[in-house]
């Protein structure tokens, strides 16, 4: 029994503060923060999104919504796609439930789903695409990047190459 007792303390102060970094952190959010400064106060890189967001919305569960002025495609190690609205839930170190963000591995286009920062110590940040969760260096995402233009029906095109990819692979 004595072992379980000296496991649940660290467990219930890692709890607390989870709730504590929570808390503050909503505190440290103002009406001219920019979604930078949240991404910011929440752990992640400021690089996730492109230059020049300027409109979006946050409310104080972490539902997040970004509004570009056009869908356009931003260049790392692999290719990024934003539509015109992204959107997800944060929570510190990581984004959930997200929508409007695609990754081309190869010459596929993979949604990403989830966004999540490893032991900032350790400099990683994880993609989960669905099928796989890709591997990347914290310090790709450091600075946001342009993003440009793209014609929607070359992406609709990829878009329909996934869809056939995970309907023979199940």
């Amino acid at each position: 029994m004595t072992p379980l007792r000296h496991f649940t303390v660290p467990v219930a102060t890692l709890f607390f503060l989870c709730l504590f970094l929570s808390v503050a952190t909503c505190n440290q959010i103002s009406t001219d923060s920019s979604i930078y400064d949240i991404l910011n106060l929440y752990g992640l890189p400021m690089g996730l999104f492109p230059k020049g967001v300027s409109n979006f919305s946050f409310d104080k569960s972490g539902n997040f919504q970004v509004y570009l002025d056009q869908a356009c495609n931003a260049k790392f190690e692999n290719e990024l796609h934003y539509e015109m609205n992204v959107s997800g839930v944060l929570s510190y170190g990581q984004i959930g439930g997200l929508s409007g963000m695609t990754a081309q591995d190869l010459f596929l286009w993979f949604p990403v789903i989830e966004i999540r920062v490893d032991i900032p110590s350790s400099g990683l940040i994880y993609f989960d695409v669905g099928v796989v969760s890709k591997k990347f260096s914290l310090s790709l995402f450091e600075t946001p990047r342009d993003c440009l233009a793209v014609p929607g029906s070359d992406l609709q095109y990829g878009r329909n190459t996934w869809r056939t990819v995970s309907k023979v692979s199940r």
